[in-house]
């Protein structure tokens, strides 16, 4: 069958076709894309506004109408961190409903963390071994960490790269007092949680999905997107330690003419790169893997395991 997932997420709105079948590899069969940032529609009381919702409805109706035209036969639509947190997310849910008959299902931070982890799993295999994942999303960094299916541990913190743009880097380039300003802030808020993953012992494997790492991994000299899913992408922590302050020091419209960075995140890549960074050395990981498969696929894979054989 033909599914559809519908990702209302703090950047983009994205529908991700894939054909599926229970017991077989999803294959993606088409993407649509739109640039939304809702992080940045929220007003002084977190709520989004009129303009916002109607941004909102806009572009999932595209998104219908695309999955319309592709033959879909089912959309799995979600929301992430920027309307589960927004003020008015229940008034949203209902405008979005009553215009486009969507029911978004807003996703929980550790429901985040736990899909996500499972579509890693099933990319790398039961060989693989204790998984720790990351994934750097607008709104916040999911980390999960377990030998299962399901994650023995997972937390959501809030630490996107488009919130934390959006509230600490106000310069182009940002001041270097708001640099070490957030990186104060972000291994505070990591480092209060190494302790609950460290305690179930060292992971076989580190995994990191989420355009933030596939960016970062791609300016480290990894290979190119058009090279297909199934080459081997790494990231390491001293690349990170060397690439931190050159991207500090870029204009955003510098940071779009890097390798594999798209112009609507380069504004973003140095609040991610101080996330990646803070999570590899409070972890004590020196290299991880990239993973194609991310919080999109954890969705399809659910689903598809509750479907009869």
């Amino acid at each position: 069958m033909r599914l559809g997932v519908l990702d209302v997420g703090s950047n983009t709105v994205h529908l991700l076709v894939m054909d599926a079948h229970p017991g077989a590899r999803p294959l993606p069969a088409h993407s649509h894309k739109a640039e939304l940032r809702l992080t940045e529609l929220l007003d002084g009381a977190g709520a989004i506004g009129p303009e916002g919702v109607d941004r909102l409805i806009a572009v999932v109706k595209e998104a219908l109408e695309a999955a319309e035209d592709k033959g879909v036969e089912d959309v799995l639509p979600f929301a992430t961190s920027a309307v589960r947190e927004a003020s008015n997310a229940d008034e949203v849910l209902a405008r979005v409903t009553e215009a486009t008959g969507v029911r978004l299902q807003v996703l929980s931070g550790a429901d985040e963390a736990r899909l996500t982890f499972l579509a890693a799993r099933r990319w790398f295999g039961w060989s693989a071994g204790k998984l720790l994942v990351l994934d750097i999303g607008g709104g916040s960094l999911e980390i999960a960490y377990g030998m299962d299916e399901e994650p023995d541990a997972a937390v959501s913190l809030p630490l996107g790269a488009g919130r934390l743009t959006g509230s600490w880097l106000l310069g182009d380039p940002p001041d270097p007092a708001e640099i070490r300003a957030l990186r104060r802030h972000v291994r505070a808020e990591i480092a209060r949680n190494v302790g609950d993953f460290s305690r179930h012992g060292a992971p076989d494997h580190v995994v990191a999905t989420s355009k933030t790492f596939k960016q970062l991994a791609r300016i480290t000299g990894a290979a190119r997107s058009a090279e297909g899913p199934y080459v081997e992408r790494r990231l390491t922590r001293r690349a990170l330690v060397e690439w931190v302050p050159k991207l500090a020091a870029m204009t955003t419209e510098e940071r779009a003419d890097l390798p594999g960075v798209s112009e609507g995140r380069a504004g973003q890549l140095p609040a991610g790169a101080l996330v990646a960074e803070a999570a590899l050395d409070l972890f004590g990981v020196e290299q991880l893997e990239i993973c194609p498969w991310a919080l999109r696929e954890g969705v399809i894979l659910r689903r598809l395991d509750h479907l009869p054989t």
